[in-house]
């Protein structure tokens, strides 16, 4: 599989992010280098799994990432491949629903994280709530932000976003976030289009749009619907929700859907300011989260 990398100066000097990566290859990334963060101690009794979507990377979580590590907990944070510091595919075919859930639960298995707080919002839901039912022994609880089952049932709004996103090879990273959040400095929208130089990085933004499921049979589709039941029938941990209430695509109607498959999710935490990219309000979320979980 051909990939480049993003020279890594292109990460100097990054806003509020001072955590530098390492790099785990396994049999599922087909020899591509995943770069994570790991951060906290490596025997902590509970472990934070932060899972980013598209076009962001592991920088989305800035916010999150210190109150989660000041809980004592062990946090860690993939960027998928295609994204921020891991090698990107330079074809957009090389991406699938498969190779990117297959490559996560071999990541999860290779560093061995036990009692994890899966947090996701876009993809990282899309994959990440579809893992704990394959390993069901690793996971106590979930933080959901602006996610969902990818069922197979796609609204018009998605369909929108996805006719949007195929109309731009060469998508406009940067201004995608100041449209979400309004608020971003020109450094921390320059820090999202760190990973992308030009066009021929962005594989997987092109991809993405057109890997969500779309209709019963698409690909992903029956294995989220089997993890939607999972969780329907099986799920007996804990779990918080918070919602930007500015989404479009996945503000509180589709979480409320979501809400449903979570036995026991408490009433959500409404974010009124935040768009898609609700990790930018991240530091009250992460706090709120932990503290109705008993501090921890």
């Amino acid at each position: 599989m051909d990939a480049l990398t993003t020279p890594a100066e292109r990460f100097d000097a990054l806003p509020a992010f001072p955590w530098t990566a390492r790099r785990w290859v396994g049999a599922a990334t087909r020899g591509l280098a995943i770069a994570y963060l790991d951060k906290g101690p490596a025997d902590a009794d509970r472990a934070f799994l932060c899972l980013h979507g598209n076009p962001s990377w592991g920088y989305l979580y800035r916010k999150m990432l210190p109150v989660f590590l000041a809980s004592g907990a062990r946090v860690v944070a993939p960027d998928l491949i295609g994204f921020g510091r891991s090698d990107k595919p330079v074809l957009d075919v090389d991406h699938s629903f498969d190779f990117h859930r297959g490559a996560l639960l071999e990541f999860i298995d290779a560093l061995d994280l036990h009692h994890v707080t899966l947090v996701v919002q876009d993809w990282g839901g899309l994959f990440g709530l579809t893992l704990p039912m394959e390993m069901p022994e690793r996971f106590d609880r979930v933080l959901l932000m602006n996610t969902a089952f990818a069922t197979g049932e796609v609204t018009e709004g998605f369909r929108a976003w996805r006719a949007f996103s195929n109309s731009r090879p060469d998508l406009d990273v940067g201004a995608l976030f100041r449209r979400s959040e309004p608020t971003l400095s020109a450094a921390e929208i320059a820090a999202y289009d760190a990973p992308f130089p030009d066009a021929r990085y962005k594989a997987a933004l092109r991809a993405f749009p057109n890997l969500v499921p779309d209709g019963v049979y698409a690909t992903g589709a029956v294995v989220s619907r089997a993890a939607q039941a999972w969780f329907s029938t099986a799920w007996r941990g804990q779990s918080f929700m918070a919602i930007g209430m500015k989404d479009p695509v996945m503000g509180e109607p589709a979480m409320q859907v979501l809400r449903r498959s979570i036995p026991g999710c408490p009433e959500p935490m409404r974010v009124p300011n935040a768009g898609h990219f609700v990790q930018e309000h991240g530091g009250a979320i992460a706090e709120a989260a932990l503290a109705s979980w008993g501090g921890r």
